[in-house]
């Protein structure tokens, strides 16, 4: 009921608006009508005053030449014969002398007084000036161009102000008129109109109500409106009709869901027992991947010792090959000693050998004892997770040493950048461990058929942070494998030995152990570049 009463109210508005409008407009035309009349009246009244004036002015020229007693009133009688015009009320004559002075003049009728003479006033009259309810100019008296005199011309305003007023009237009765027409055919059109918008509205409510969609609407006068109710009946057929099978689709869904439920529930207990199973197959895997993780350290360890080997095999072999020429050197010159045959050249060559290959089992030993050192401390430090204070370019370089064999092999060239006092307060075997798979993974990953790679590591202490920047200029990493390039077993290698571990190590020593952060930059065939950046402790030593 309520959109009822507002749509009443909004086409009572809309109508009162439209009859606004339409007063406005009308108003309008009309004002616009009698403006324009009057000007008009009052340009033909000017006219017709300015002709008379200048008529009246060649007849009284004559008169004024004259030089007799009785000119002004044969002028007179000559005005009063000629004026016609019910305008004109009055007219003087003024001859000039050695001034103006009045000649003559015109009264229209007794009931007319007269009026004083213009003579002061000549010189602004030679324009139209308008007064009260007349107006008024003065025009020059010529003969043979010269002036004799002037004509004072004054004409009522009372026939223009009664048409207007006649106009006025006519316009004021016309806009009455039309404002009534108007209203009443508004009026009409509305009832026309809103008696079936009103049904429509008010069934349509009822229906809506109800929610009973079986009604329909009945037959409208109006055409228009007549195919709005029924297309509204096709509407509200269609609707019952869907009404309808949504009831019918909601009862098939409610047995439906009854099934369901009891299908849920019986894969619901399954579900909780496969999950069960789930669960501790995932806490199975955590440990392999665990165990795998350890698997991989223990891996780059054992690369360690095979290299330490290789290398510590070369230097014991040739101390041991100096040591048996030596004894046969000993045994011949003690042969020759007991037969009492040495000589003294046979002698100083014995010792000169015997010097040489004494220099050569020390310098091999020497090395065999370095490298066994230095395998040793990185073996300790990846078996521990202690933090102790060490030198930072020496731990570079032992790691550099127990991997020589690696490096050697595949022809790669590593340069290290970092001062040589540089000393930090650190975990160092989760560093070693960092650059050994770091240096591995160039070798497997970068530079595969790339023989002559480069690496460099540089390391810098700054804002208690250590800054190592790893950089090689292998075949990069392909755009695929970037986004989870440090997740567990991502490799490319899969099947050729590689397990997908390797950078995962990296990421959980830089990021868990150290409590640091690592960042990567690869571009296909321009190589790869590891940012790491871990907060340490740190001094230099002089």
């Amino acid at each position: 009921m309520n959109a009822t009463n507002k749509f009443i109210t909004n086409r009572r508005l809309l109508q009162s608006s439209i009859l606004s409008v339409v007063g406005i407009l009308l108003l309008a035309i009309l004002t616009s009508i009698i403006y324009l009349t009057y000007q008009r009246e009052q340009t033909s009244l000017e006219h017709q005053t300015t002709q008379w004036a200048k008529t009246l002015a060649q007849v009284s020229a004559p008169y004024i030449i004259e030089n007799d007693s009785d000119s002004h009133n044969r002028l007179k009688r000559q005005l009063t014969l000629l004026i016609s015009a019910p305008e004109i009320s009055y007219i003087h004559v003024y001859k000039n002398i050695d001034k103006p002075r009045f000649f003559t003049g015109f009264n229209k009728s007794v009931y007319y007084p007269a009026i004083p003479d213009k003579i002061n006033e000549i010189s602004s009259l030679s324009t139209i000036r308008y007064q009260k309810s007349y107006l008024e100019f003065v025009v020059k008296i010529s003969s043979n161009q010269e002036e004799q005199g002037y004509l004072y011309i004054q004409a009522s305003l009372a026939n223009l102000d009664n048409y207007i007023e006649r106009m006025i009237y006519i316009c004021v009765v016309i806009f009455m008129l039309s404002i009534i027409f108007t209203s009443l055919l508004a009026n009409a059109i509305y009832k026309k109109i809103n008696q079936p918008i009103l049904m429509i509205t008010e069934s349509i409510q009822q229906i809506s109500h109800n929610k009973d969609f079986s009604q329909r609407l009945a037959k409208l006068p109006l055409i228009e409106l007549d195919i709005l109710a029924k297309n509204i009946n096709i509407l509200l057929h269609r609707t019952q009709k869907h009404i309808t099978q949504q009831d019918e689709e909601h009862q098939q869904t409610l047995n439906q869901n009854t099934k369901l439920n009891e299908k849920v529930n019986a894969r619901t207990n399954a579900l909780k027992e496969s999950n069960q199973e789930l669960l501790s197959t995932l806490e199975k895997l955590h440990q392999f991947q665990g165990q795998l993780v350890e698997n991989e350290k223990m891996a780059s360890l054992g690369d360690m010792v095979a290299g330490i080997a290789h290398e510590v095999n070369t230097p014991i072999g040739l101390g041991v090959t100096a040591s048996t020429l030596m004894i046969d050197k000993l045994n011949e010159i003690k042969a020759s000693f007991e037969d009492k045959t040495l000589k003294s050249s046979q002698l100083k060559k014995f010792l000169d050998q015997g010097e040489e290959n004494v220099n050569i089992i020390y310098r091999n030993l020497e090395r065999a004892a370095k490298l066994i050192r230095s395998f040793k401390k990185v073996a300790v430090d990846q078996s521990s997770s202690e933090t102790r204070q060490f030198n930072l370019k020496e731990l570079f370089e032992e790691v550099l040493l127990t991997l020589k064999t690696r490096i050697d092999e595949a022809q790669v060239t590593i340069t290290i950048d970092c001062d040589d006092h540089l000393v930090v307060i650190c975990k160092p075997g989760a560093l070693n461990q960092i650059i050994i798979n770091l240096i591995i993974n160039s070798i497997i990953h970068g530079f595969e058929e790339k023989p002559n790679g480069q690496i460099s590591i540089a390391a810098m202490f700054l804002s208690q942070q250590l800054h190592i920047s790893y950089q090689d200029d292998g075949i990069g990493i392909a755009e695929s494998i970037k986004p989870k390039i440090f997740d567990p077993f991502t490799t490319t290698k899969r099947g050729s030995g590689g397990s997908g571990l390797g950078l995962h190590l990296v990421y959980n020593l830089v990021t868990q152990t150290l409590n640091g952060q690592i960042d990567f930059e690869s571009s296909v065939n321009q190589g790869t570049k590891f940012e790491i950046t871990v907060p340490i402790a740190s001094e230099l030593t002089s």
